[in-house]
């Protein structure tokens, strides 16, 4: 092919991603914009700035641009996860696109060099023939456990600002890896399997002790199903006021989502006192149906009282007092975590030991890890596994 057919071929290309309707967020990712405008005018440098861009998502051309089409928001894919009649001419066009897509994944640095009538060695790049219509249609038929956009991509999420973001780095942890409070994390993993199968699943109170492994059974859950379509979105305690938006954001959505609040508690006077009761039962807000909250305290009533509003000059105090110790009552289900006994928390050490390959006699690190806990203010998970992982850092 010479370089005339070669500059027509990158010109119909880069027309056809011009004219994206459907898939039109792609031309805003900034490896799609520079490949584009490489099409249009290729050159050393939208060439260079084309690679170094495709070479952080691992230098493959098909499976980059497959996986942000799997990946994108688009109206098609919303109005399938809403379950809605999609018209046909957009089930046309997003045949046509997702045609054009393809044979933009297959464009070398052979073509490119071709078009620019050069024989410099270009940046290189790889190519994987992929059937662009028939894997979406297959992601389509998966949408209720892969998800949409930013959901596809990643578990877990918190709000920054007012703003919907994912966790990078999410924790690890893994029903597995935790030892010891066994029935207490089967009964939120119950509820949590009556979510992702559409039945009717409680919002959920872990309470108890510090270090008993509430935040991390929370964690694991999310971890566990994550293939089976739940996501987590974790408020911090000043954020609660966003609560019924991010509901509103996740309502239509096809997956299914724990709203955690971690470590819980209230002051008698907080304004978002009543804004989480009314989520959690009575409001409009508090019904929906993909999603449930997940809140940890050290607290059973979650509202600190002190004497001196018991003896205030509310005419009606009893009712007062009644009305703030009800919010923990608005949980449909509550898992108590109590502190560890001895036996539990060396059976704990035991666990840790053996998975972090800690070899030394069990007197011992029974005595060590006792003398831990009391330097750590008492037995708990927490101190099981801070000790193990003193013991392997050597200190």
């Amino acid at each position: 092919m010479d370089t005339t057919q070669s500059r027509e071929k990158l010109t119909r290309l880069a027309d056809g991603l011009s004219y994206l309707a459907v898939f039109r967020g792609l031309l805003s990712l900034t490896t799609m914009s520079s490949l584009h405008q490489m099409l249009i005018d290729p050159t050393p440098s939208t060439v260079g700035a084309f690679a170094h861009n495709l070479y952080r998502h691992r230098g493959n051309l098909s499976d980059y641009i497959l996986k942000a089409a799997y990946e994108d928001e688009n109206p098609y894919i919303m109005m399938k996860a809403r379950r809605e009649t999609v018209p046909f001419v957009m089930e046309r066009a997003v045949d046509n696109e997702l045609l054009i897509l393809e044979q933009v994944s297959m464009i070398t640095p052979s073509d490119i060099a071709s078009a620019m009538g050069e024989f410099l060695r270009l940046p290189e790049w790889e190519n994987t023939k992929h059937d662009f219509r028939g894997m979406y249609k297959k992601r389509i038929d998966d949408l209720f456990t892969k998800g949409t956009g930013m959901f596809a991509k990643y578990s877990a999420f918190m709000m920054k600002g007012k703003e919907l973001v994912p966790i990078l780095s999410p924790d690890p942890q893994r029903l597995e890896d935790l030892h010891e409070y066994k029935r207490e994390r089967q009964m939120a993993v119950d509820n949590t399997k009556a979510l992702l199968e559409g039945l009717p699943a409680a919002n959920c109170l872990l309470y108890g002790d510090a270090g008993t492994g509430k935040s991390s059974t929370v964690k694991a859950i999310v971890n566990e199903f994550a293939e089976k379509g739940l996501r987590l979105i974790e408020l911090k305690r000043p954020q609660l006021h966003l609560l019924p938006e991010v509901l509103e954001r996740i309502a239509e959505d096809p997956l299914k989502f724990i709203i955690f609040i971690d470590d819980l508690s209230f002051s008698a006077d907080d304004e978002d006192f009543s804004m989480l009761k009314a989520c959690l039962e009575g409001s409009a807000a508090g019904r929906t149906p993909n999603a449930v909250i997940y809140a940890t305290s050290n607290r059973r009533h979650l509202v600190r009282e002190s004497f001196s509003a018991r003896q205030g000059d509310d005419i009606h105090a009893g009712d007062t007092r009644q009305e703030l110790a009800s919010l923990s009552d608005r949980f449909g289900l509550k898992i108590t975590f109590l502190r560890p006994d001895k036996d539990t928390y060396l059976s704990i050490v035991d666990h840790l030991a053996k998975k972090y390959g800690v070899d030394m006699p069990a007197d011992k690190l029974h005595e060590q890890a006792e003398a831990f806990a009391l330097r750590r203010s008492g037995r708990s998970g927490r101190a099981a596994r801070q000790y193990i992982e003193s013991v392997v850092a050597g200190l």
